[in-house]
Order: structure tokens, then sequence, then C-alpha cells
């Protein structure tokens, strides 16, 4: 099951979310402003975390550059009302995953948050397989070669999505 931690000052937002959520097969811990949602990151444990781009607080663009700074796998959607200002290139560069405005229907956030806990889960993986490689070396001398073969094997796997993600972000950046 994965978890969502889910940042929004609305209540209707939340209990909407709640209710997509969980009908989707997902654990969903709301919160109602920036600094709940990152004072309850580590505690949650969780995969992707939806915030509203205008938190009151600690703002969604600046949990987004919070989360991306200490997690290595947290995924990020900011969400922003269709009338509201949302700076997507700055979103972009804060590093989220994915922008979403509000209203949406449940299939759109859906099909948004299939690949980012897909993502999250591989990238949870990787951590652990590194970390047991280097847990279980018998000798210093065996620890580079697994090391090095976990690395390996990572970059072999992320490298189409890595080379995505930056031809994304360079493209951003040319004003693309």
């Amino acid at each position: 099951m994965s978890v969502i931690l889910l940042a929004d000052d609305s209540p209707h937002a939340q209990r909407m979310g709640q209710r997509i959520l969980a009908e989707e097969g997902h654990q969903v811990v709301c919160v109602s402003d920036g600094e709940a949602a990152a004072l309850r990151l580590p505690e949650v444990d969780a995969d992707v975390v939806i915030a509203d781009a205008h938190l009151p607080g600690l703002s969604g663009l600046e949990l987004c550059r919070c989360i991306k700074s200490s997690s290595r796998y947290v995924r990020v959607i900011l969400t922003a009302g269709s009338l509201e200002d949302l700076d997507e290139a700055a979103a972009r560069r804060a590093g989220c995953d994915a922008i979403l405005r509000k209203p949406f229907e449940a299939s759109v956030l859906a099909q948004a948050l299939l690949p980012l806990l897909a993502a999250a889960k591989r990238d949870r993986q990787l951590i652990s397989m590194a970390a047991a490689a280097t847990s279980r070396a018998p000798s210093a001398a065996a620890a580079p070669d697994d090391i090095r073969a976990a690395v390996e094997r990572a970059v072999e796997r992320e490298l189409p999505r890595l080379l995505d993600e930056l031809t994304q972000r360079v493209l951003l950046a040319l004003g693309h």
C-alpha cells in the first residue's frame, strides 16, 4: 500500500482527496499547512506528497524544495486552482514531479500518480539494495565490487528516465 501525504488548507479538497485516494487503495494522511506537512513527512514516510501551491505558512513550492533537498525517493505533485497564479517553471525548478490544476477529475489524479508511485517504489528499492550491499559485504575488498554492480544496475534502469527528465528541464529552461 502506498502512503500519500495530502497538504491542502481546504477541508473540501482534503475530503475529496481522501476519498479518491482511499478508493484507489492508498493510505492518506491529510494536513492543512506546509509546516505540518514538513513535520509529518518523516513520520508517515510518504511515497508521494500532493500539496496545494498556496498553502499557508510554508507554501507548496517551499515544501517541494524542502522535500527534494532531503529525500531521494519522495515525489511531489503541486496543485493550484485554475485561476490561481502558479509559476510552473519555478515549480519545476523546485523539483515538483507534476502539476495539477483544480478542479480535476479522479482519473487525472490517478494518471499522474501511478508513474510517480512506481518511481518512488523503485528508488526506495535501489536505496535499500545499496544499503544492503554495503552492510553485508564480507570484507572491505569485496564491498566496492558489490557497490559498483548495484550502481551499474541502477544506472542502467534509470538512464532513460534521467535523460527524459534532463531533456524536459533543459526545454523548460529554454522556454519551450
